[in-house]
């Protein structure tokens, strides 16, 4: 490397950190909003939480920027690999947003706030036509910004792509048929079934301190770090990550149902844990964050249904919730709770779906923003299509459109190309499940033991440590030695849910 490129590659790190410096406190500011602001601070906090985006997204699309792409990219072979995929993310965000053009972008903008704030009146209205002028706007824009940006076999790899990189419809169609013949062929089986669950017994009152103490001793089995981040109570459950010293989660505590709250801190603890260990090379860069939305999720879904509610975790676990609980769990032996634990129906809403519907309930967002981006759907149509799939896909029909087509607020908010990330997120689990088995023969003892370290130092070598440095499916690749398989979530559910429902 020549020394003037050395000088500007030390030069645009430099200016890279400014951007995460700025972005840290941003973080910080959006964990202060959520959990410990008061209520007369909210609307100069919002004003900060404004002025902060833009400065990042000023230095993001500035001229400064502009020059660093211009000088280094012709020379981006003669970087250190770390510097390397730095630009290469820049450039990417660059790129996206200067071709929106900036008026446009502007209402956009204060089109999805307008949004928003309209979702919130319809859903309380239970009326989708308050929502569907805005929403009709915003898909108008959403496929004006994908000719902007372009692409290649379908409009929706576009926005697949800003979530999950080098995710496709051609694969997702592919293995979303797959999932889901294997998922409606196991609820056929269990439909047969007379070996029902118990649910009664997790109709069990646990205070808040109980629950919380109960839950800590989870996080430090799993390895969080308390010195590198905190647990908090909030309204709506998050994780946030300022940098890998100081990532913080949140709950939400029910006293009369436990299960929101245990399962809700593992989940966000997974992803703490992930964010905890990236590695320090990539701390001051756009690399420290997840590889996508998949990939984040994914590290959730490994702790909270892969481990969390495995019969393994339970027989080390159980006894201290039964304690915590009073004597009320005491005759509930460990494979009725279990079972309770992981039964499954056919529900309406998202959220509440247990791990074996939850699949379902994406695939239909999934082929709904598909054919709205595509122009084989019109927004004036959701509400009848949407309740038509919930019926073909789970049996059941919202009554409502707040029970329907209005319980998610992410299409409000532009955010179309989430949704499949929460489904690969599983399937990215079980695979990477099904090559730690192989690395790890014993790996149910550790999860029945109290020292969940060799998990999390697996996870840390194979996916952890390398935060965006590598894209999602080569994560997957170089950690399972194939692309993505639904096949391993298939077979998880098949030996989880044979137990629980006692199929032959």
């Amino acid at each position: 490397m020549s020394e003037e490129t050395a000088e500007l590659q030390a030069e645009f790190l430099a200016y890279i950190r400014k951007i995460e410096a700025v972005s840290e406190a941003l973080e910080l500011v959006f964990w202060d909003l959520r959990t410990k602001a008061p209520a007369k601070g909210m609307q100069q906090r919002s004003e900060v939480v404004s002025v902060l985006s833009s400065e990042i997204f000023d230095m993001k699309t500035s001229t400064e920027m502009a020059a660093f792409i211009a000088e280094l990219a012709p020379v981006k072979e003669q970087l250190d690999e770390v510097t390397r995929k730095t630009l290469e993310v820049s450039q990417k965000e660059y790129e996206w947003n200067k071709k929106i053009p900036a008026k446009e972008y502007a209402a956009y903008t204060k089109l999805v706030a307008q949004g928003e704030t309209a979702w919130a009146e319809a859903r309380e209205a239970k009326d989708f036509g308050i929502l569907e002028p805005y929403l009709t706007e915003i898909i108008a824009m959403k496929r004006r910004f994908v000719a902007y940006w372009g692409y290649e076999a379908d409009k929706y790899d576009t926005l697949l792509d800003q979530y999950e990189p080098g995710m496709t419809v051609a694969l997702l169609d592919d293995v979303f048929a797959k999932l889901r013949k294997g998922i409606t062929a196991l609820r056929e089986k269990i439909a047969a079934s007379d070996s029902e669950p118990n649910r009664d017994i997790l109709k069990v009152s646990i205070s808040k301190e109980k629950q919380k103490a109960f839950s800590i001793s989870i996080l430090e089995k799993m390895g969080f770090d308390f010195e590198a981040g905190r647990l908090d109570d909030t309204i709506h459950p998050f994780a946030i990550g300022m940098n890998p010293g100081d990532v913080r989660i949140t709950t939400r505590y029910d006293e009369a149902n436990f299960k929101m709250a245990v399962f809700g801190i593992i989940h966000e603890g997974g992803h703490a844990i992930y964010e905890q260990n990236f590695a320090p090379r990539l701390v001051g860069t756009n690399l420290a964050s997840g590889a996508s939305m998949g990939i984040h999720e994914s590290q959730s879904l490994f702790y909270e249904i892969i481990v969390g509610s495995s019969l393994a975790f339970w027989k080390s676990n159980y006894p201290a919730l039964q304690q915590v609980a009073d004597s009320h769990l005491d005759n509930v032996s460990l494979e009725d709770f279990y079972r309770a634990v992981n039964l499954t129906e056919s529900s309406l809403i998202r959220i509440e779906a247990d791990i074996l519907t939850y699949p379902l309930h994406i695939m239909i967002r999934y082929e709904l923003e598909k054919a709205l981006i595509n122009e084989e759907l019109e927004v004036k149509d959701l509400p009848q299509v949407w309740a038509d799939k919930y019926e073909a896909y789970l049996g059941i029909r919202p009554e409502n459109d707040t029970e329907g087509v209005l319980q998610d607020i992410h299409w409000s908010g532009g955010d179309f190309g989430y949704f499949p990330s929460y489904a690969l997120g599983l399937m990215y689990a079980a695979q990477m499940y099904h090559q730690l088995q192989k690395e790890i023969p014993n790996v149910e003892k550790v999860i029945a033991s109290d020292d969940y370290s060799p998990i999390k130092n697996w996870l840390t070598e194979h996916v952890h440590q390398y935060g965006k440095l590598k894209e999602p499916l080569e994560i997957l690749q170089d950690t399972t030695g194939e692309s993505l398989n639904p096949n391993y979530l298939l077979d998880l559910l098949e030996k989880r849910y044979q137990f629980v429902y006692q199929l032959d």
